[in-house]
């Protein structure tokens, strides 16, 4: 398989279903954003974390390519069959979240990013996550998107939001909060 096809050299490229469409349209950016959030949640994965986590990542990144597949894909014109995003998929988030959050102390501050390097890298996949999400919610506003998609994006920022806080403790660093001035 060649890797350059010479034909997105013009600006644009192909919708699953063959249309074509400028690269800065918004169904790219929003599946690009989605691809994006992936690099960054295998950067989380591949550091000294626990297995449990890393295999739960890899799942996740699983589930954003299926997502990304489903973004890619022109709502009018694909036949190509493309996999499915579950409600079991959001219920694993969830049960996570609420697994983690048990072993945390309670939040009584805002947090701010940062602790360690591998507790940056969960913030920022977390933003890249809702900057994704917001995507998402506005190209649903003209367009066919899986509404489970959109609900998957954001249980998904609130689970790299409780892993970055477990991944503080874990490595016995401070979390670091907001105090605001007064």
């Amino acid at each position: 398989m060649k890797i350059y096809t010479k034909t997105g050299d013009a600006g644009q490229t192909s919708l699953i279903g063959g249309t074509r469409v400028p690269k800065f349209h918004l169904r790219i950016e929003t599946y690009g954003t989605v691809d994006e959030l992936n690099s960054y949640i295998g950067l989380v994965g591949c550091q000294d974390i626990e297995t449990h986590h890393q295999k739960l990542l890899k799942e996740i990144q699983d589930r954003l390519f299926t997502i990304g597949a489903s973004l890619a894909a022109d709502p009018e014109k694909s036949k190509m069959k493309i996999p499915d995003l579950h409600d079991a998929d959001v219920t694993l988030l969830e049960t996570e979240i609420d697994a983690i959050n048990e072993s945390l102390p309670p939040l009584k501050h805002f947090v701010l990013p940062g602790g360690n390097s591998v507790v940056a890298y969960c913030h920022l996949a977390r933003c890249v996550c809702r900057r994704a999400e917001r995507l998402t919610v506005e190209l649903a506003e003209n367009s066919f998107v899986d509404e489970r998609v959109t609900v998957y994006l954001n249980r998904l920022s609130d689970y790299l939001f409780v892993l970055a806080r477990k991944l503080n403790l874990d490595f016995g660093t401070e979390e670091n909060i907001w105090i605001p001035r007064v």
